[in-house]
């Protein structure tokens, strides 16, 4: 049962909810990302450099069955090795973008910080026995 009372002061705690936060927020930008690039961004730079679909990229490395249409999905399926370089350039563009953005979101909350002025600093209270120290000291100097 401690565990159990260790666990929930665990999780209750702020900076974990943060991170749960995060990780859904960041799940779903993600899949907005791979939409971006996928749909928007990869097949305009494909038809700039001749109608490519990145997503059918690939090498094979194995001896494809007779009879077998060459598409990587087929070669998947009847389990030849395929080098899918293609799918790799759209997940290296997927994190690039994402990348690009979140680098923008943290430049612009650090500038957004800065720009808040500091909060205004209360004198520092001394202690009663300190004062009394000082005066003291102050009384011994003259």
């Amino acid at each position: 049962m401690a565990m159990m009372q260790e666990f929930k002061e665990f999780a209750i705690k702020g900076n974990v909810m943060d991170l749960a936060v995060g990780v859904i927020i960041g799940g779903a930008f993600g899949k907005i990302v791979e939409s971006v690039v996928g749909d928007l961004v990869l097949p305009v730079v494909g038809a700039m450099i001749g109608k490519l679909d990145f997503s059918s990229l690939f090498i094979v490395l194995g001896q494809p069955p007779a009879g077998l249409a060459m598409t990587l999905d087929a070669l998947k399926k009847a389990g030849v090795p395929v080098l899918a370089y293609g799918n790799f350039l759209t997940v290296g563009v997927n994190f690039a973008i994402l990348a690009f953005i979140i680098f923008m979101m943290v430049k612009q909350i650090n500038r957004l910080k800065k720009n808040t002025p500091p909060a205004p600093v209360a004198p520092a209270v001394t202690a009663e026995d300190v004062l009394l120290l000082r005066e003291i000291r102050d009384s011994l100097k003259r």
